[in-house]
C-alpha cells in the first residue's frame, strides 16, 4: 500500500503541475429543460458531494448491446461483472466495494431498485442505454434521494430529452458468441412548437461466453412530451422481456486450471451424479453446471411514469411524478431426487416399494407491483438554493412455486402451488436541502431527511415479518472556491438502511448505519479537469456479503458489527493537443471488518481485523481517445482490478486474483446527402490481449461432522465466473 500511495501522490502532483493553465471556471453550464426532473437528486461542482457524470455522447461509440454496468466500468471505483461472461444478460456493478443492493438507482428521480431485494436487475431493461441522456454516479452517501438509502453510491439516470427536430435511426450490431442487436428509434420533433413523441424498439440475442448462458432480450421505450415557457410534462412507458439461461452456479477452480485430480475431488466432495460429473469432465473454463434445456429465467417488467415540472415564478419551480411498475416472471429448474415433503406430496407405493422422492421440473414465480409518487419544490434567490422534496412508494409482491412435471406426481395436480408467499413494503421520505453562498468564496450545504419503512412478509423463507424502521439521515458540508479554477469541499453524511428479503431468509438481521466523511479538491480549466477526494466510511452493523449464494444465486449478507472503508480516488480529463484526450482514474482503499469472529472446526475464533469481501484495494481505469479527423474516433480503454477476498475470513481459498482488461473502440461517421443524413460505423474489440480472468465468484464454508463422527471439520469451497477472452462487436447506425 505504501508504494501505491507514493504513486498516487506523484500522480496528483503531476496533475497539479499540468493544471497551471487557468482559462475556464468552475461555473456550471446552463441546465437544459429536461434536467429539471433530476435536479432534486443530482449535484453540481458547487456541492460537497463526490460524483462523476457520464453522457450519451461518451458511451455511444461502445453502445453495441452490452448493459449499462459494462458501459460504466471505466468510471472511478467501479467494478462490473457478468454471469454469461460477455456483457450481455445478467450484469452487476460494485462501487467502493459495495454491491448493487447498496447502489441507489433512480430513473428521472424515481426509484428503480427492487424494493424488496434492493437489487438492480439491468437485464429487465435491455438496451436502456440507448434511451439514456446522461447519468450521474454519486459515490458515498451522496445527497438525499428516493428509494433505498445509498450505502456505496447513488446512480441517477435521465432518459432521452425532447428533440426539436424529427429524426429516425436504425442500428444493428453483430459480435462474438452469436451476439446480435437491432434497434429502431424515432422522434416526431416538436409539433406545433409544444408536443413531441419519441420511441425505441430493441432486440438483443446472444449465446454468451459461458456454455448455454444465452440471452433473448426485447425492450421498448415510448415518450410523449409537452412543453411551453413554464411547463414541461412527460409521459413515459418502457419495459422489457428477458429470457436468460441460468449461469450463476459458476465454475470450480479445478476446471478453470484444467486440474484433472482437482476435478475428480470436486466431483466426490459435491456428490455429483454421473451425468453431472461427465458434464464437468468434458467441459473447459466455460463450464456451466446446468444442462436442462429450459433452465431459464423468464421475466417481464413494464414501467409507466408521468412527470410534471412547473416554473411558478423566477424563484419557484416544482416537480411531481407518478409511477407504476408491474413485473411478473419465473425461473424454471430441473431437480433430481427431491423430497416429496418439499412439495406437500404424499408418499406412494410403486412396485411394492414406498417412493418419497422424485425428479421434477418446477417454476418459482414472482409477480409484483410497485407504485407511488415523488415530488420536490425548488426555491432559488440570490445566495440561496433550497429544495423540499420526498416520496411515498408501495411494493406488493407474490412469491409462489409450481410443479409443472414430476416423474412421480403423488396426489398433486398440474401447477399446484407448493408455496404461496406474499409481502408488502411501504417507503415514505421527506427531505429539505439547501446550498447557501456565504460570499464569493464560501458556501454551505445542509440536507435533512426523514425516512420511514414498513415491511411485512409471510414467506416460508423469511418467516413472519412485520417490521417498521424510522431513520433520520442528516448531511452537511462546506465548499471553498479558491479561485475560478479550484475548489475544495468537506462533507459529513449519515445513512441508515433496512435489511432486505434475503437478509431475513438468512437470519435475524439488524438495520445498518453509516457515517461518511468526504474531503475533495476539484480543478477545471480549458484543457484539464482533475477531481480527487479522500473518504472515510464508518459502519455500524454493516450487512456485508458473506461470499455465499442462496438457492437462486442471490448473494447472502450478514451483520458484522463495526467496519470501515478508507480510500483515495482520483480522476482526470486532460486534452493533449487538438487530437488526443486522456481520461485516467484511480481508486486506492483499505476496507476492514473490526474484531471479526468465525467458528472453525467447532471452535469460535477471534480473527481481529479482516478484509471486507469483494473490496479490492486498487482499481485503475484509463481511456485514451484519438480524433485524427472530425469523423473518426479511436479509443484505447483499460481496467485493472486488484486482488479481492470473496469472504470475510481472509482465507487463501477465497482469493479472487487481480485482473486487467484492455479494449479497443472506434467510430467513423460517413455524412450523406438527402433523406439519409449519415451512416455511423462502430467497433469494439474487447480484451485485445486475450487475458484469462475471473471478475467475480463466491465462497462458502460448511461443517463436516459426518465423515469423521465426533469431529467437526470446516470445509471451504468457491466458484468463479470466467470472462470472455478476445471478442468483438461491430455495428452500423443509419441516421435519417
Amino acid at each position: 500500500m505504501k508504494t501505491i500511495f507514493t504513486i498516487s501522490v506523484a500522480f496528483l502532483v503531476t496533475m497539479g503541475l499540468r493544471a497551471q493553465q487557468p482559462t475556464d471556471s468552475l461555473e456550471g453550464k446552463k441546465v437544459v429543460l429536461d434536467e429539471v426532473f433530476v435536479s432534486a437528486v443530482r449535484v453540481t461542482k458547487e456541492s460537497p458531494v463526490t460524483f462523476s457524470n457520464l453522457t450519451k455522447e461518451e458511451v455511444k461509440t461502445r453502445n453495441l448491446g452490452q448493459d449499462i454496468p459494462v458501459l460504466m466500468s471505466f468510471m472511478p471505483s467501479v467494478v462490473t461483472t457478468t454471469d454469461a461472461g460477455a456483457g450481455v444478460g445478467y450484469t452487476s456493478i460494485r462501487v467502493r466495494g459495495s454491491d448493487a443492493t447498496r447502489v441507489n438507482v433512480t430513473i428521472n428521480g424515481i426509484p428503480y431498485n427492487d424494493a424488496e431485494s434492493q437489487g438492480t436487475f439491468w437485464v429487465n431493461m435491455p438496451d436502456f442505454a440507448s434511451s439514456t441522456e446522461s447519468l450521474q454516479l454519486q459515490r458515498g452517501v451522496g445527497t438525499s434521494t428516493n428509494g433505498a438509502g445509498a450505502f456505496g453510491a447513488s446512480l441517477n439516470l435521465l432518459t432521452d430529452g425532447f428533440s426539436e427536430d424529427p429524426y429516425a435511426q436504425i442500428s444493428s450490431s453483430i459480435g462474438s458468441f452469436n451476439t446480435f442487436k437491432n434497434n429502431f428509434k424515432f422522434s416526431t420533433g416538436l409539433l406545433n412548437d409544444h408536443v413531441e413523441i419519441s420511441g425505441r424498439l430493441s432486440r438483443i440475442i446472444s449465446d454468451g461466453y459461458i456454455d448455454r448462458a444465452s440471452s433473448d432480450l426485447d425492450s421498448y421505450f415510448l415518450q410523449g412530451a409537452y412543453k411551453d415557457d413554464n411547463t414541461l410534462v412527460k409521459a413515459l412507458f418502457f419495459g422489457g422481456h428477458e429470457v436468460t439461461y441460468q449461469a450463476w452456479y459458476g465454475t470450480p477452480l479445478a476446471r478453470i486450471n484444467n486440474d484433472e485430480a482437482g476435478i475428480e475431488k470436486f466431483i466426490a466432495d459435491n456428490y455429483l451424479s454421473e451425468s453431472e460429473a461427465e458434464n464437468l469432465r468434458n467441459s473447459d473454463r466455460r463450464y456451466n453446471y446446468y444442462t436442462y434445456d429450459n433452465e431459464v429465467d423468464d421475466y417481464k417488467q413494464n414501467h409507466a411514469q408521468l412527470l410534471w415540472n412547473q416554473e411558478i415564478s423566477n424563484n419557484w419551480s416544482t416537480n411531481i411524478a407518478l409511477h407504476y411498475t408491474h413485473g411478473r416472471g419465473f425461473f424454471e429448474q430441473y431437480r433430481e431426487d427431491d423430497d416429496f415433503s418439499t412439495y406437500n406430496f404424499e408418499p406412494i407405493v410403486v412396485n411394492g416399494e414406498e417412493v418419497n422422492t422424485t425428479d421434477l421440473i418446477r417454476r418459482r414465480w414472482l409477480v409484483n407491483d410497485f407504485y407511488g409518487t415523488v415530488f420536490s419544490a425548488n426555491y432559488k434567490k440570490d445566495k440561496l438554493d433550497l429544495i423540499f422534496g420526498g416520496g411515498y412508494n408501495k411494493y406488493e409482491g407474490d412469491h409462489f412455486g409450481e410443479v409443472i412435471w414430476a416423474r412421480y406426481a403423488s396426489n398433486s395436480e398440474y401447477r399446484d402451488r407448493y408455496y404461496d408467499d406474499n409481502s408488502t413494503k411501504t417507503d415514505f421520505n421527506i427531505y429539505a436541502k439547501a446550498n447557501y453562498n456565504l460570499n464569493s468564496k464560501w458556501s454551505l450545504y445542509g440536507d435533512l431527511q426523514y425516512r420511514t419503512i414498513g415491511y411485512s412478509a409471510n414467506g416460508e423463507e423469511t418467516g413472519l415479518v412485520d417490521d417498521t424502521f424510522d431513520f433520520f439521515n442528516p448531511k452537511a458540508g462546506i465548499t471553498y472556491d479558491l479561485n475560478t479554477n479550484n475548489n475544495l469541499y468537506l462533507s459529513f453524511a449519515v445513512a441508515n438502511r433496512e435489511p432486505n428479503r434475503n437478509d431475513y431468509e438468512n437470519g435475524n438481521p439488524k438495520p445498518e448505519k453509516l457515517n461518511d466523511w468526504e474531503l475533495g479538491w476539484r480543478y477545471v480549466s480549458a484543457d484539464v479537469q482533475v477531481n480527487t477526494n479522500v473518504y472515510y466510511m464508518n459502519y455500524k452493523d454493516q450487512l456485508v456479503l458473506t461470499g455465499e449464494l442462496n438457492d437462486v444465486g442471490a448473494p447472502l449478507r450478514a451483520n458484522v458489527g463495526d467496519s470501515y472503508r478508507l480510500g483515495l480516488e482520483v480522476d482526470a480529463q486532460v486534452a493533449l493537443g487538438d487530437k488526443f484526450l486522456w481520461r485516467p482514474n484511480m481508486a486506492l482503499s483499505t476496507n476492514k471488518n473490526k474484531d471479526f469472529v468465525f467458528q472453525r472446526d467447532g471452535v469460535l475464533e477471534d480473527l481481529g481485523e479482516t478484509n471486507i469481501s469483494f473490496s479490492p484495494e486498487v482499481i485503475i481505469g484509463n481511456i485514451i481517445t484519438y480524433n485524427p479527423t472530425q469523423n473518426l474516433q479511436v479509443s484505447l480503454l483499460s481496467k485493472y482490478v486488484g486482488k479481492q477476498y470473496m469472504g470475510n475470513i481472509d482465507s487463501e481459498a477465497s482469493i479472487l486474483d487481480a485482473y486487467s482488461q484492455t479494449d479497443l473502440n472506434f467510430q467513423y461517421e460517413m455524412p450523406c446527402n438527402g433523406f439519409l443524413k449519415s451512416i455511423v460505423f462502430s467497433g469494439l474489440l474487447n480484451n485485445i490481449f486475450d487475458a484469462k480472468f475471473e471478475s467475480n465468484g463466491y465462497f462458502y464454508t460448511y461443517d463436516d461432522d459426518y465423515s469423521n463422527p465426533g469431529v467437526i471439520t470446516t470445509i471451504e469451497g468457491a466458484g468463479y465466473y470466467p470472462q470472455a477472452g478476445i471478442n468483438f462487436l461491430l455495428g452500423a447506425t443509419l441516421n435519417f
